[in-house]
């Protein structure tokens, strides 16, 4: 028998929300069994922007969209720019490019590992986690002169390089990292208090990841294999790694292709510093 059923407005703004975003919530009793977002409370007009900006001073603007995967946002912009004006980019300004991309995707997936162990209550896990995410900010300044905003690239290239020596010393930070997250993993993989929050948590099929459009993790965490590194852009192309995949299509699987992918990252950052040529950052426009 179905109780008696109210729709709660959640949001835009609430103490446990990260980001404004207005969801409608039914709730039955004291269950939520749907919840209706309404999205579009955050537009910053950088379509209209982007037609008022000199493209070279746009990349500035494109790595602002967002403060966690700031250098994702303003490669995309770059190479899409390059597409268009037909330039192709020099192959060490390619490798710098593929390295700084998997930091950021380490420090991405590291921050969500230490987000969810926030959510559900976890704090020790939550500092033990962001405390690596530590060590990848503190390369990535020492690569860029920033820690979130890193204005870098730039059309062409980069707006400067980095040295072969700061380069070789993020090798053994690197190795320290992973071994700081192996021991994190075993409280993510294995912990009964996280594995009770995780299992059987937001499970969704691989049809429906696929029919409601999921990208990263969240499509390869219900056991889709698409990647877009396999695309070749940036020095893909040049590197070895499998695509990283779970069954399990819940929270835990999603959880499970994160940690996985933190080493995989780091593998490809060390291929990239043992094979990048030695000259050429940019090529002018």
């Amino acid at each position: 028998m179905k109780g008696n059923r109210s729709v709660i407005p959640f949001g835009p703004q609430h103490p446990v929300l990260p980001e404004p975003i207005h969801i409608d919530l039914v709730v039955e009793d004291e269950k939520v069994v749907d919840a209706i977002p309404s999205i579009g409370f955050v537009h910053r007009g950088l379509e209209s922007l982007v037609t008022k900006k000199d493209f070279g001073e746009m990349v500035y603007v494109a790595e602002r969209i967002c403060g966690i995967c700031s250098f994702g946002h303003g490669y995309g912009y770059v190479n899409a720019i390059e597409h268009l004006m037909s330039i192709e980019p020099t192959d060490r300004a390619k490798y710098i490019r593929t390295i700084l991309f998997e930091l950021s995707r380490m420090h991405s997936h590291i921050l969500w590992l230490g987000l969810m162990a926030d959510a559900f209550g976890f704090e020790s896990l939550f500092m033990e986690t962001w405390k690596y995410r530590e060590k990848i900010l503190d390369m990535l300044e020492a690569a860029t002169g920033g820690r979130v905003i890193f204005s870098i690239i730039r059309i062409g290239g980069l707006r400067k390089d980095v040295p072969d020596d700061v380069l070789r010393g993020f090798l053994p930070e690197l190795e320290r990292v992973e071994e700081g997250i192996r021991a994190c993993e075993k409280a993510f993989m294995s912990d009964p208090a996280v594995l009770s929050r995780l299992k059987g948590v937001g499970y969704i099929s691989k049809e429906d990841a696929i029919r409601l459009g999921c990208e990263g993790p969240f499509l390869r965490g219900s056991g889709v294999a698409v990647d877009n590194r396999t695309r070749g852009y940036a020095a893909y192309n040049k590197v070895d790694y499998d695509i990283i995949t779970s069954d399990d299509g819940d929270s835990y699987g999603r959880c499970y292709v994160r940690i996985q992918e933190i080493y995989q990252s780091a593998d490809i950052i060390r291929q990239c510093i043992e094979n990048i040529p030695g000259e050429g950052i940019y090529v002018p426009v």
